[in-house]
């Protein structure tokens, strides 16, 4: 049994990982400040006997004693890392510092959740762990983009210059149960449009991609990362190299949905990335780790998740 910090444990992907880790056998304490957090995510944890919710900020030091550490802490949707752009460059970057530091303090393993936005709008496709991006330092969506960037530079001179034991994933389009109903992600917008009869919204022509993966998948990636070998830091990508465009996706929820929504149209946010596709070769060889849930059976189950959070039940 280890003791197991994940920062952002609330969130969509840190309740599902501290779930897991339980099941594990593990002791977890969960740290959320909530800011995109929910206490229902982990609801059905709070009397697990291993389980410890903790209401904290990442940009402000914890003290504990741990054997890892997973750092997930940081809004992760356009809707909220831009509400405070500052706010979330703090977070990805005095948050990493701070977790870094316990990690050394305590001689903890620690596991950066990076993301596939530091390719920004890419020039390579698909996109491999080698391509250094094609990031705007200074649009709107700079402040994660760019902190998480710093966040891995971070993590790698901690690994040089101090020996702390670090893994560093890159995480594509993940969805599932517990997603934010109005995080703005493309999923959770298509998905709730369509259950409300509502027109679902499609920026631009509709014809840039993205890759999804099934939140169960990232898991397996992810603890699988901080189980091999501490030779392997990465980063590594976390994705699932299927590549669908926004209408199809719309079509496959209204399909799945049995949905009368129409589709309009909206102009494209600034800085959208026109593709987005992990090349996971290195994922697969390292790790052992390619994605099983196609998207037809991953949004099956997420339309039931949120067929529940509609309907206010």
């Amino acid at each position: 049994m280890k003791r197991i910090l994940v920062t952002g444990g609330a969130g969509f992907i840190g309740s599902h990982l501290c779930a897991r880790l339980l099941n594990e056998g593990h002791e977890v304490i969960c740290l959320d400040n909530y800011f995109t957090g929910s206490k229902a995510n982990v609801e059905h944890l709070r009397n697990h006997p291993r389980f410890e919710l903790v209401r904290h900020d990442v940009i402000n030091p914890y003290i504990v004693e741990v054997d890892e550490i997973y750092n997930l802490a940081c809004p992760a949707s356009p809707i909220h890392y831009q509400y405070n752009p500052i706010k979330t460059v703090k977070t990805s970057v005095m948050g990493a510092i701070n977790m870094l530091g316990l990690a050394k303090r305590v001689g903890a393993k620690i596991l950066q959740a990076s993301t596939s936005e530091v390719y920004g709008d890419p020039a390579v496709h698909p996109q491999h762990e080698e391509y250094w991006g094609n990031v705007n330092t200074v649009g709107v969506r700079s402040c994660y983009d760019e902190g998480k960037r710093c966040a891995e530079t971070l993590f790698m001179d901690y690994h040089r210059q101090n020996k702390v034991r670090i893994k560093i994933v890159r995480i594509f389009n993940t969805y599932g149960p517990n997603m934010h109903p109005n995080d703005g992600r493309v999923v959770s917008n298509f998905i709730v449009q369509a259950l409300r009869g509502e027109d679902i919204t499609i920026y631009g022509t509709g014809q840039q991609t993205r890759s999804f993966q099934y939140v169960d998948d990232l898991i397996e990636g992810m603890t699988g990362m901080m189980n091999c070998d501490d030779s392997f830091v990465g980063p590594v990508n976390l994705g699932n190299p299927d590549e669908f465009s926004m209408l199809e996706l719309a079509e496959k929820v209204i399909a799945l949905t049995g949905s009368k929504s129409r589709l309009v149209y909206r102009p494209l946010p600034a800085d959208d990335p026109r593709q987005r596709k992990p090349d996971i070769s290195l994922a697969r060889e390292q790790l052992n780790w390619s994605p099983k849930v196609k998207l037809d059976e991953g949004l099956t189950k997420t339309i039931e998740y949120f067929k529940g959070v509609v309907s206010g039940t």
